[in-house]
């Protein structure tokens, strides 16, 4: 054999031996790699995430972290009363507790925020915290339009929750309730978006046994169940918006709260001199709308439910079933409520209504009256 080729031989034999050598190695990783002995970025490029598990990611951390800033902060309502067995009326009464409803911390002084009517009952209220502590209920505030009340207990070390600006709310911006559902589950945590702005209601929760006319609420399809009640809605901030109501009868997927600005005054009197002077009427009342006053036969306006012996509307000869349909010369509709023309009002100002009773219109002044403290 020439020169020429042994020299071809040689590079042909090399080639195939390179490419053993490569096949081989191939192999080798291979084993590691599927064996975990090698790290598999050894082999993969890195996948950076989508946009869209970006924006998950950091929709999920936000409310994440508003639960965890806001939620020791967030407290249950429980109440004790004296109750007769009804199977063994004459039994001894006996003590029973139950968590009612949630509340939630305003200020370092224990004062906390809740619903009236989730302490409208006779009995001994008490607020337990996140961690377990139970304090009993000193001093109660219940305002006469609103369905919202202050509690004060001596707890110390009690961290407020900021109040935000509730006019600044927009329709589909995310919220966010943290409450006690059904009374069971404590610090139960559920989102959703405002529904909508400035809607009237009769709302109402079974544990409190009543119902209340709510005028200028803000809607939202965040799950808020009986023990709901009195607990922070909050924007992605963490800011409390609004006081949660319970859902209305029949309902699915709408729930209420009020807004905080309408909160924050009485809670800054209050902090500021240990109680709140206002004016009150001493009515309650439903609000019918056109479309229900054609339906029943009869004017639309405030529809008087129920007329508090004693108090302003009553001396002025305000009755049960009377519709009030205008006040301060203006038609009473979802856009001038009687609370709105309560809540700006004083003590001892009185204000002209028009009232529908019976098929027939007549004019009274009613003249506002300090709330009795309760």
């Amino acid at each position: 054999m020439n020169d020429s080729n042994k020299k071809t031989g040689l590079r042909f034999s090399t080639i195939i031996l390179v490419a053993a050598i490569g096949v081989i190695a191939a192999a080798f990783l291979y084993q590691a790699q599927t064996r975990g002995l090698l790290p598999k970025t050894v082999l993969e490029a890195p996948k950076l995430p989508s946009q869209e598990t970006r924006t998950v990611v950091q929709e999920e951390n936000a409310v994440i972290s508003v639960v965890d800033k806001s939620s020791p902060s967030v407290v249950a309502i429980g109440v004790t009363q004296r109750v007769i067995n009804r199977f063994d009326p004459f039994s001894a009464p006996q003590s029973q507790s139950s968590t009612i409803g949630t509340g939630f911390v305003v200020s370092d002084k224990g004062i906390i925020v809740t619903n009236k009517h989730v302490v409208s009952e006779s009995g001994s209220y008490s607020v337990i915290t996140k961690d377990g502590q139970k304090f009993d209920v000193k001093r109660i505030y219940r305002d006469p339009t609103l369905d919202m009340a202050i509690v004060q207990i001596d707890g110390s070390n009690l961290k407020p929750l900021e109040l935000g600006d509730s006019s600044k709310l927009k329709v589909g911006q995310t919220v966010i309730a943290i409450g006690n559902a059904l009374g069971r589950f404590t610090n139960t945590v559920t989102t959703g978006v405002v529904s909508g702005l400035g809607r009237s209601v009769v709302a109402g929760d079974p544990f409190g046994g009543s119902q209340e006319s709510l005028d200028n609420l803000i809607q939202t399809d965040a799950a808020v169940n009986p023990g709901n009640s009195g607990g922070p809605l909050l924007n992605s901030a963490g800011q409390v918006v609004g006081v949660n109501v319970a859902t209305t009868d029949q309902a699915q997927n709408i729930s209420f709260a009020i807004p905080i600005n309408a909160v924050k005054s009485i809670v800054d009197e209050f902090v500021t001199k240990g109680t709140v002077s206002r004016p009150y009427m001493g009515i309650r009342y439903e609000y019918l709308d056109r479309d229900q006053a054609i339906l029943y036969r009869v004017a639309p306006g405030a529809y008087i439910h129920e007329v508090i012996q004693g108090g302003p509307a009553s001396k002025a000869g305000v009755q049960e079933g009377d519709i009030i349909t205008k006040i301060k010369g203006q038609d009473v509709n979802s856009d001038n409520t009687i609370s709105d023309a309560i809540k700006d009002a004083k003590i001892g100002q009185s204000l002209d209504l028009e009232i529908w009773r019976n098929g027939q219109t007549q004019k009274v002044s009613v003249t506002l009256e300090e709330l009795p403290s309760e």
